[in-house]
């Protein structure tokens, strides 16, 4: 079995993930961590699937559900000035001899949004931009296997539709689906060589040009 930490275990993408996993491969298993794992009392009866109570920021708890995995999959963006949250998973998974790594950010940390959109975002999301600028540099410095996930504005359309771009190219578009950003990372644990060591931006092409999110 390829055990699988997913951090964050109740957000909209990463439900979608768990989902996908549970359907089409069976040889994961999950350990989901969350706060109150009574939200996700649906799959507790799945024999693939571990709940685990816990806080991102408190290490004990994280050390303790890292033992055993393959992968991590932090489900969320670190805003938190300290970067307690990406810290903590670094140092949790050099302790339990873990290297894959992936974590969920947004687009423009490096500038790389063009135009009026560029501008636009950069206004919106400038409250959290360092603290998730810092917690790429960890990640990038850590010596582990990892991809950062530069996501764009989300929406729930019914699609899987997007074009990957990395570090140094430019962002291209400006929003895409939570199905589309689901499907990157069930392609990373099934080839966790997919995208390793990078840090990749993931949008709908067809929405580029746009100077506000397409929803």
């Amino acid at each position: 079995m390829k055990n699988v930490l997913v951090l964050g275990a109740n957000g909209q993408i990463a439900r979608i993930v768990e989902d996908r996993i549970l359907k089409e491969q069976p040889d994961v298993a999950l350990t989901l961590f969350l706060r109150n794992s009574s939200r996700l009392s649906s799959l507790a009866n799945q024999d693939q699937v571990t709940l685990v109570d816990g806080d991102l920021a408190d290490y004990d708890a994280v050390n303790a559900a890292m033992k055993g995995q393959d992968i991590v999959y932090v489900a969320f963006v670190d805003h938190g000035a300290d970067n307690v949250i990406t810290t903590n998973v670094i140092k949790a998974m050099k302790a339990n001899n873990v290297a894959r790594v992936v974590e969920s950010s947004l687009l423009g940390l490096y500038n790389e949004v063009p135009g009026e959109y560029g501008r636009w975002n950069y206004s919106m999301v400038k409250s959290g931009l360092q603290a998730a600028i810092n917690a790429d540099k960890l990640l990038a410095a850590s010596g582990l296997d990892y991809t950062t996930l530069r996501f764009p504005w989300l929406n729930d359309r019914d699609e899987v539709k997007y074009t990957i771009t990395h570090k140094d190219e430019p962002y291209l578009g400006v929003s895409g689906s939570r199905q589309s950003m689901a499907d990157v990372i069930v392609k990373i644990i099934e080839d966790p060589d997919y995208l390793k060591n990078d840090s990749v931006g993931i949008a709908d092409a067809d929405t580029q040009g746009e100077t506000r999110p397409v929803y």
